[in-house]
């Protein structure tokens, strides 16, 4: 008997490889590993999700169904619609531009600048400096396209001790595993987290099937440890021992016998000792190795194989030196008590399978259209010499029948049809824009002639503007976590001149989504400005937020002083020589 499943992801349900067994587990052709017994069940039907949604971006989705058993689904045809719905609300998402700004730091120019506008300014253009060392524009493009179409973004931070600075990376987040409890705030960040995948099988190049995993928890702050090559070969972290046998700490750390703990001061708290650390774990098991019902948060630690970091260190439980897990989870909405997000195209998946079956629909119509069925009355066909049969009728481009007396020919008109099936695509187009919220004129489709006003096309452009305001929102307190983290990593790692303290807050300001009228901008500016009601810095601000070519703010700033006062010392230059000689 089929159950009724209310999940995150049961708006695929309706489709039969995703609820096509029993117990509502996806079926098993829609990807093999989704069945291996290290894998959490909670994972399963958000993985398949994910299988589901990557093949609807390439026009895969008719493949995976006939691999199903909806033979008829091979011939589907799919031209690019979830595709293009995807790069759309990327698009307008992160806008023409992204921008860290640090607030405060537009005061750094004035003439008496507070320590604390200078201090903002410094940490905002190191703060740049490292984005564009790190590719962050690119990078942000390749997280967002994933949590658009996916539901979720991952980035991961680790200090490079070769550059001396923070690296960033982006993961899949089919990769993602965080180990969530019941009970615990949704708002809270898991305390422990898996990045895990297959490295299937190579014979070839000798390569056995085997499960890596890396782990991310946080944890009471131990004693000191240092990677060695155990009996067995293999190598692990062990304890540093002194000469009696004892246990030591790591330099800095300092053990409280009231409390029974090793506390540590981290640069970013001076003032506040802390007892826990952050440890990194990355081993790879051989699926031999793992017996059935070991989920991944329970592998044998004893047939793990760990790796090595560049610098030689084992990756067995090593000890970052942080207090928080370097990892930022990018949910596409607003959390409303679950962990991940959902996808934007969520709520139009059975339009876009209605869209693309219409579309099979009008190319086969088209076929009939353009090489349309003909009957013949009365026709004398052409006989073969050899076998002395009538040969086929083919039609073609001055062709010419033969008819006897009463004989006739009739063509099978299917045009109307076709205009109806190319109506309904349209239609079915039109309604899927509406409901994910990306009007034809986002889309392109509009044909600019047909805007009767500017005010109708921001009108028509009301929904774009709630779509991209909630998912701005769901990202604003993740790329502020992501720039705190950064700062702190940098301190962790002691790069120079990162100073020691809290780090500054700062965040990333995205570009403008939909056109706006520049010259009506700059002339409220000038006025705004001219009049005193609005401050230089404001004016340069909602100039940048325009799309001018203003990279750096305070760096305009200063240009538009020095502009200013350099005519009057120009004139002062001139008077002085006059006003000594009379």
């Amino acid at each position: 008997m089929r159950t009724f499943l209310t999940d995150a992801w049961s708006w695929l349900n309706y489709k039969p490889v995703m609820s096509g067994t029993h117990d509502g587990r996806p079926h098993r052709s829609l990807a093999p590993e989704l069945h291996a017994t290290w894998l959490p069940d909670e994972a399963v039907r958000r993985l398949a999700a994910y299988t589901l949604l990557a093949a609807y971006d390439n026009n895969q989705a008719g493949e995976l169904a006939a691999l199903a058993g909806n033979e008829a689904a091979a011939e589907r045809r799919e031209f690019g619609d979830a595709s293009a719905f995807v790069d759309t609300a990327v698009a307008h998402l992160l806008g023409k531009s992204q921008q860290i700004i640090v607030p405060g730091a537009e005061h750094a120019t004035d003439d008496d600048p507070t320590p604390e506008a200078v201090a903002a300014a410094e940490t905002q253009r190191r703060l740049r400096e490292w984005a564009e060392a790190e590719l962050l524009p690119l990078r942000m493009q390749a997280a967002e396209r994933k949590a658009v179409l996916l539901g979720d973004g991952l980035y991961l931070l680790a200090w490079d001790p070769d550059k001396k600075r923070v690296r960033l990376k982006t993961y899949d987040p089919g990769f993602y595993f965080p180990v969530l409890v019941d009970d615990a705030d949704p708002g809270d960040y898991p305390r422990r987290v898996h990045l895990a995948w297959e490295i299937p099988e190579d014979p070839k190049r000798g390569i056995t099937a085997r499960l890596r995993r890396i782990t991310y928890e946080l944890g009471s702050i131990g004693p000191a440890t240092r990677g060695r090559t155990g009996e067995d070969g293999q190598a692990k972290r062990q304890p540093v021992t002194d000469g009696a046998g004892g246990l030591v700490v790591e330099p800095g750390d300092r053990y409280n016998p009231d409390s029974r703990k090793i506390e540590r001061t981290y640069p970013w708290a001076p003032a506040r000792p802390s007892t826990i650390t952050c440890y990194l774990t990355d081993a790879e098991w051989f699926l031999d190795d793992l017996r059935h019902g070991q989920s991944l948060d329970e592998l044998p630690l004893n047939k793990a194989r760990f790796r090595t970091r560049g610098d030689g260190e084992v990756l067995d439980r090593l000890d970052l030196r942080l207090d928080f897990i370097p990892v930022v989870h990018i949910s596409n909405t607003v959390s409303d008590g679950e962990h991940f997000g959902q996808p934007t195209l969520a709520k139009v998946m059975q339009a876009l399978d209605e869209l693309a079956e219409s579309d099979t629909d009008s190319a086969r119509a088209s076929s009939t259209t353009g090489a349309p069925i003909i009957g013949l009355a009365g026709a004398r066909p052409e006989v073969d010499r050899v076998t002395g049969r009538p040969k086929p009728l083919s039609v073609e481009p001055g062709t010419i029948f033969a008819l006897a007396d009463g004989g006739r020919m009739d063509v099978l008109d299917t045009s109307h049809q076709l205009a109806e099936l190319r109506a309904r695509v349209e239609e079915l187009r039109d309604r899927a824009a509406v409901n994910a919220r990306l009007p034809a004129v986002s889309l392109g489709t509009v044909d600019p002639s047909d805007v009767p006003s500017g005010y109708a096309l921001q009108l028509s452009l009301g929904p774009l503007d709630s779509l991209v305001d909630s998912m701005r929102l769901a990202r604003a307190h993740k790329y502020a976590l992501l720039l705190k983290m950064v700062q702190r990593v940098h301190q962790a790692g002691r790069a120079e001149g990162w100073p020691t303290g809290a780090p500054l807050p700062a965040r990333i300001v995205f570009g403008p989504h939909t056109p706006t009228d520049r010259t009506t901008i700059l002339d409220e500016v000038i006025r705004g400005v001219t009049a005193g009601v609005l401050s230089l810095e404001t004016g340069i601000r909602m100039l940048q937020d325009t799309g001018y070519p203003i990279e750096d703010a305070r760096e305009e700033i200063i240009r538009i002083t020095e502009r200013q006062t350099r005519p009057n010392s120009t004139a002062q230059s001139s008077v002085s020589p006059a006003s000594s000689s009379s």
